[in-house]
């Protein structure tokens, strides 16, 4: 049983969640930084309540007492968090990434092992069986539908956990039709971020749209960025994709045009990076994480030419690893740095 779950875990290789969660995490941070604005909102009406009851001389409990009626989560740091969500985005991202994954695996184990890059994979060398990879993917999908139910009394997680899958389940034949395959995928990623908002700030987004915004472009950065660096990825399989007519922008234009192509979709993700801070309230710790993202894409594009292809796998890994953990933690510094200065300046 424990090498059947090993052998699972590499089949969906569980270590590449560090690309999208971290973005997902970073949203949360920011909507539960609106999120304390709405408590403390809340804190002062209550207040005020309490003192309007006390001049009238009406009966009333503590201030305490008050505040302890008022409905909102914790403030820590400036972020206003609740431990379900935490669970709850963590078990939806996993669950949501290992379905795709499964399903992925199944829908090309037949192209994977006419392709003696991915032949070794575990169905086609037969490591794992298409039954087991089957009931594993049905699990993912309900342990998904499950982990919204979390988040209620907010309903849109659960509303919107079908239409999620079904989106994430058509990358897997995206590029038996279209070489824009690689910014479906993207756009599957992006999801994280505007999931993880829409979790958190529930009904606010149906009742004021723009609230969303940030959220959307930051999805848009992650959109950009995976479609980038999947194009280069990609560039691993021009052969055998040319042989089995698959669709992929390497087979359609050529590597090193692809690869020009990948070099403008991670610029614009700088560019919608550089553009957050209009909409939302980051700082200079944030701009910096975004200047030493674009270094880091800079040095991404170095890693790989069209005649040199060995060193895709460090800048597919290594190099995006740290640009989705480094962001995250600029984002969360940068907030956490400007709350504790309006704190001091306030008490000074």
């Amino acid at each position: 049983m424990s090498k059947t779950a090993r052998h699972l875990l590499e089949l969906i290789r569980f270590s590449h969640t560090v690309f999208a969660l971290p973005f997902a995490a970073l949203a949360a941070v920011m909507a539960w930084r609106f999120q304390a604005d709405t408590v403390s909102a809340r804190a002062f009406a209550a207040a005020q309540g309490a003192a309007e009851a006390k001049r009238g001389q009406r009966e009333i409990g503590s201030l305490a007492d008050m505040l302890t009626t008022v409905n909102h989560p914790r403030t820590f740091f400036g972020f206003a968090i609740r431990w379900q969500e935490i669970v709850g985005i963590l078990l939806c991202m996993v669950t949501a990434r290992s379905f795709a994954m499964a399903l992925n695996r199944l829908a090309d184990r037949k192209l994977d092992a006419d392709n003696p890059r991915t032949a070794g994979r575990h169905l086609p060398a037969g490591t794992l069986s298409v039954t087991q990879v089957t009931l594993f993917t049905i699990a993912c999908a309900i342990g998904f539908v499950a982990s919204t139910l979390i988040f209620l009394p907010n309903r849109l997680p659960l509303y919107l956990s079908i239409p999620v899958l079904a989106f994430l389940a058509g990358y897997s034949y995206t590029k038996r039709f279209t070489a824009l395959a690689h910014f479906w995928l993207g756009a599957a990623l992006a999801m994280s971020p505007v999931a993880a908002w829409i979790a958190i700030r529930g009904e606010t987004v149906l009742e004021y749209p723009n609230d969303l915004l940030p959220a959307l472009v930051l999805g848009g950065a992650v959109l950009t960025w995976v479609a980038g660096f999947d194009i280069i990825y990609s560039c691993q399989d021009y052969e055998s994709d040319l042989r089995a007519g698959l669709h992929s922008v390497p087979t359609r234009v050529g590597i090193p045009t692809a690869l020009r192509i990948a070099a403008l979709c991670h610029l614009a993700t700088i560019a919608l990076l550089a553009c957050l801070p209009i909409i939302y309230p980051f700082h200079m710790i944030f701009k910096i994480g975004v200047a030493a993202v674009a270094v880091l894409l800079i040095y991404e594009h170095l890693l790989v030419r069209p005649n040199d292809l060995s060193r895709v796998n460090a800048a597919f890994f290594n190099v995006n690893a740290i640009i989705s953990l480094g962001l995250l933690l600029a984002g969360s510094l940068d907030l956490v740095v400007h709350h504790m200065r309006y704190w001091f300046s306030y008490l000074n």
